[in-house]
Parts: C-alpha cells; sequence; structure tokens
C-alpha cells in the first residue's frame, strides 16, 4: 500500500509507524484513519512487534476539524462508527504487542488512540489532554472505556470535565500509561523496548493481551479457565520449549516467535 500520511519501516520484526502530518500536529483525517487501520492489519500480521509515534513536536493532536465538510456538517457518530472504531479495534485486537511512542502532545482523539495500545512510553515534555470539552464535545475514541479503567471514575471525571493537561509525569503517576523518558533519551528508550519484545516470545505476549484484557469483564472462574486454556496453547510452542531449556542452560532464550 502507498501512504501519504504515514511513514511506515519494516526492521528485524519491528513495524513502525508514524504519523506525518507535522505541520498539523499529526491531526486525524480520514486518509490517515484507514492508512493506520490498513498498516496495523498489515503488519499485525508479518512483524512481531508495532510502534505508532508521530512525526515533529506532536504525537497527535486529534480529529482533523478542517477535514472535509464544514464544521456544522460534521457527522461525528458515523465518523466515529465507520472510521475510528475500526482503526481503535485493529491496534486493540492487533495479535503483537503495539507500542505507543508518545513524542509529544496528544490531544483528544489523539491521546486516546494512544491508550488504545498496550504500552505507552512517553517522552517528559510530552502532555495529555482530554480537550473535548472545551469545545462542547464528549471523550471519544474510546476515551470514556480507558479512562476510568486506567486512572479511576474520580480522575477520569476531572479530566474529562475540566480538560486539563497532564504532564507525562503525572500520567505514569495515575496509571494511565507505563513509562515517561527524558527527552534525550526517549528515542533510544522506546527502540530498546520495541527491540525487547521483537525478539520475545510472540505467542506468549498475543496471550498475555488476550487474557489481561478478558479479565476486565470475566468473573474468576471464567477468568482461571482463560488462563488454563490459553497456557494450554502456549505450553505446546516451540519457544516454550526455548525457554525451558535456555533456563536450564543457563543461556538467553532465542525466540522464533512460535
Amino acid at each position: 500500500m502507498i501512504y501519504t500520511t504515514l511513514t511506515v519501516t519494516e526492521d528485524n520484526g519491528i513495524g513502525l509507524i508514524v504519523m506525518n502530518r507535522p505541520t498539523l500536529m499529526n491531526a486525524l483525517n480520514t486518509q490517515m484513519r484507514a492508512e493506520i487501520t490498513a498498516a496495523v492489519r498489515d503488519l499485525g500480521q508479518r512483524m512481531r512487534v508495532l510502534v505508532l509515534t508521530g512525526e515533529g513536536r506532536a504525537f497527535c493532536s486529534g480529529q482533523d476539524l478542517g477535514d472535509g465538510a464544514s464544521v456544522n456538517d460534521l457527522d461525528l457518530g458515523r465518523i466515529l462508527r465507520e472510521e475510528y472504531e475500526p482503526m481503535l479495534r485493529a491496534i486493540y485486537d492487533c495479535p503483537v504487542p503495539v507500542i505507543a511512542a508518545v513524542n509529544g502532545a496528544a490531544a483528544g482523539a489523539g491521546a486516546n488512540l494512544a491508550l488504545a495500545a498496550d504500552v505507552v512510553i512517553a517522552t517528559q515534555s510530552a502532555v495529555f489532554l482530554q480537550a473535548f470539552s472545551r469545545i462542547g464535545l464528549i471523550p471519544d475514541a474510546g476515551g470514556t472505556y480507558w479512562l476510568p479503567r486506567l486512572v479511576g471514575f474520580a480522575r477520569a471525571m476531572g479530566q474529562a470535565l475540566f480538560a486539563d493537561k497532564v504532564t507525562a509525569d503525572e500520567a505514569v503517576e495515575q496509571g494511565l500509561i507505563w513509562a515517561s523518558i527524558p527527552d534525550d533519551k526517549f528515542d533510544a528508550e522506546w527502540r530498546a523496548r520495541a527491540e525487547q519484545l521483537a525478539s520475545g516470545p510472540t505467542l506468549a505476549y498475543g496471550a498475555i493481551k488476550k487474557a489481561l484484557r478478558g479479565s476486565l469483564v470475566n468473573d474468576l472462574e471464567t477468568q482461571l479457565d482463560v488462563e488454563a486454556q490459553l497456557q494450554g496453547e502456549v505450553g505446546k510452542s516451540r519457544d516454550f520449549l526455548e525457554g525451558v531449556m535456555a533456563f536450564l542452560e543457563k543461556r538467553p532464550a532465542k525466540f522464533e516467535g512460535r
């Protein structure tokens, strides 16, 4: 596929997706949403880890309000159902780990795009902003789902109502994201984490995602059944055998992702 709003590269099992509309702070238009959906679906079948980041000073400023029709003609319900939902589901359901490397401001739908990933690593100068109420809207792009599960009801409500900026350090403290990294070390850190996952037990990572996501809605009995089923599957993988042999032989494991 030829991408016009993204830069997509592949390297040693790492699929790198860079949102590339820097003059608009990587605002999401129809084309970019379609391209992110296609890139994630494609790379998720061939790579062992995906990284989503932004070009320039921002990660993503959210919905491009200048895209297509005038504001009066925007059908936000249709856009969310037909364009955002496939993109978010592609990330959420991706069979391999997805890292959001938040290189700058993540606002509105851009913040919630990052939260759809499995792991969020942000540069220390980045901010997260549920900007929706500033223009008379509610958090969308999964925001009302992610926020209360990640930071609790009180903080989720406060972020949604007041639309205050949350710094990367605050986001870590609140449990919103995984890590805040000094700006000068940010690129090296997310690349190192991506390389770690790209050389790891890919099937186990996929099972971890299924198990943890299922735990959000399952009761204990159901979740124990899920663990038994998934552990039985990955316990038959070549990577499990390699992991055991490497442990017994006191050497680093060489996982194949199978």
